[in-house]
């Protein structure tokens, strides 16, 4: 089929190159001129992995082109995706729609023909109609058949992602439009992945509404990062534990500083501005866009302390881009981290594997280095943003020889505490225990006297117990500060854990 592809961004190019890629004869249009003849020369305007070759190899095939100027529509063109960008407006963080309806009204002058019109691009509920409105008003004359065509492109993984898709959502009420996209991706359905038809406004939804979901996963689990630091848990045993429930699963489920990039703070926001539109409040959204604000300050904050001061001190950062696998500044973690910690007073040394272009242009009073162990010269603290794969395979006692300081700030948990210790370095991460004494439970009348104020003695076993056998061992004795062996005094009766479970399945109509 032949295809043309509108804008040469993150998903537009992707899009074209794994759409030639499946046998499609697509031609990738950009109004930058620039940018096309950059293309053409076969240099690429982002960093994905895989994907320079496959453009490359695309294009020899002469399955896949470049085109800037006029809108190259002809008269077999059947299917046209717009992938332009919808950046948050700066009057109300709604998505600026100008682009789209911009690049509807040229799809509808150059049009010679009845047309798919494929919005790709992110975009709230309603959209697709006023670009079908727009084609209307343009070519009455015209059939269009106006789809979204929501995509759900991991940057790091985007290749995989478009070949091997949890699911392909097409929106349209047409179904000479559901025709034409079933056609366009049956080398995908036809290796199993699943297609979902829905209507228009229903799949600009889907895309908004698995944003916020997955963007309040990641604040849940920097939250509770934080309480297991409070309560001597293990936010890493305690991810383990959660994603292992089939319910829930463990993607997302990984504390860090907070979320960024091009989706999950633009969609978020985007989404509050829709539901306002409507007159529906989404609290939970409200308040996943508030923490993971909050999370981003606060990780400044937790450098300054574990430092003590960072005046005048050189700090070692190791990523700066919003996510391993990409050059992406975009709302990057990093940047109000930095700026918090360049504020107050810290000289910032800079590597990252691929973003380095980028973090230039957005931090240029930073000093950068040539690899990560160069960046940690006389480093008086180091601070890993980004769990680049290559930052993992670092030698931690070179680390250590290396730095002048010994504090290691890692906002990924991407080494094992006790591996940095063994270096010689003072690990600092997220959600991990302080290994204090774990204090013994308590029992009985110890509990009114905790209401009380009262400290408590020293526990004994409930009079009610009776008492063990003569003949049974005695218990050795427990060493200090750890925890002793449960008793069944320590234990519920099994009566009061029946009538639990009972309670919880008449509330909640099942036990699970």
């Amino acid at each position: 089929m032949k295809i043309i592809v509108i804008g040469t961004g993150y998903v537009g190019l992707v899009t074209g190159a794994c759409l030639a890629d499946l046998g499609h004869e697509v031609t990738c249009f950009d109004t930058d001129a620039n940018k096309i003849a950059r293309l053409k020369n076969g240099e690429m305007p982002i960093y994905e992995p895989g994907l320079e070759a496959l453009v490359l190899a695309e294009v020899a095939a002469k399955r896949l082109g470049f085109a800037s100027g006029a809108l190259p529509i002809q008269a077999d063109t059947r299917a046209v995706f717009v992938a332009v960008g919808t950046p948050p407006s700066a009057l109300d963080h709604s998505a600026d729609l100008s682009s789209v309806f911009a690049v509807a009204e040229s799809i509808g002058r150059a049009s010679l023909g009845p047309l798919a019109v494929i919005v790709k691009s992110t975009v709230p509920v309603g959209t697709g109609e006023a670009v079908e409105r727009i084609l209307r008003e343009v070519r009455p004359e015209l059939e269009f058949d106006v789809v979204s065509n929501p995509e759900f492109l991991r940057e790091g993984s985007a290749l995989a992602d478009f070949h091997a898709p949890d699911r392909i959502v097409v929106g349209t009420g047409s179904p000479r439009g559901r025709d034409t996209l079933a056609e366009i991706y049956r080398p995908l359905t036809d290796g199993g992945a699943p297609l979902v038809f829905t209507e228009r406004a229903s799949a600009e939804m889907i895309k908004y509404a698995a944003n916020a979901f997955l963007a309040a996963k990641i604040a849940f689990i920097n939250e509770i990062a934080d309480l297991c630091e409070a309560a001597d848990a293990d936010i890493e045993e305690v991810s383990l534990g959660v994603g292992l429930d089939r319910r829930i699963g463990a993607a997302f489920l990984r504390p860090g500083p907070g979320f960024g990039g091009s989706c999950f703070p633009k969609d978020t926001e985007a989404l509050l501005a829709t539901a306002q539109s409507h007159g529906v409040q989404l609290r939970l959204v409200e308040s996943t866009v508030a923490a993971n604000d909050g999370r981003k300050r606060a990780m400044g904050r937790r450098v300054i302390q574990a430092m003590g001061g960072v005046r005048g001190r050189t700090l070692a950062v190791l990523g700066v881009t919003f996510k391993a696998g990409t050059d992406d500044m975009r709302q990057a973690p990093s940047l109000p981290i930095l700026a918090a910690l360049r504020a107050a007073g810290a000289r910032l040394r800079i590597f990252d594997p691929e973003g380095m272009g980028q973090a230039r242009a957005v931090l240029p009073d930073a000093d950068y280095a040539d690899s990560a162990y160069s960046c940690l010269d006389g480093a008086d603290a180091a601070l890993l943003v980004t769990d680049w794969p290559e930052f993992a395979a670092l030698d931690l006692s070179r680390v250590a020889e290396r730095m002048r300081g010994d504090v290691f700030v890692d906002l990924r948990n991407l080494f094992p505490p006790d591996a940095l210790r063994a270096a010689g370095l003072r690990p600092f991460g997220i959600g991990r225990r302080s290994r204090l004494a774990v204090p013994q439970p308590v029992r009985g009348r110890a509990v009114e006297d905790l209401r009380q104020g009262v400290a408590p003695g020293p526990l004994s076993p409930p009079s009610s117990l009776p008492s063990s056998p003569a003949s049974a061992p005695a218990s050795p004795p427990v060493p200090a500060g750890a925890l002793p062996e449960p008793r069944p005094g320590d234990l519920p009766p099994l009566a009061l854990v029946a009538a639990a479970k009972a309670a919880k399945a008449g509330l909640n109509g099942h036990a699970g």
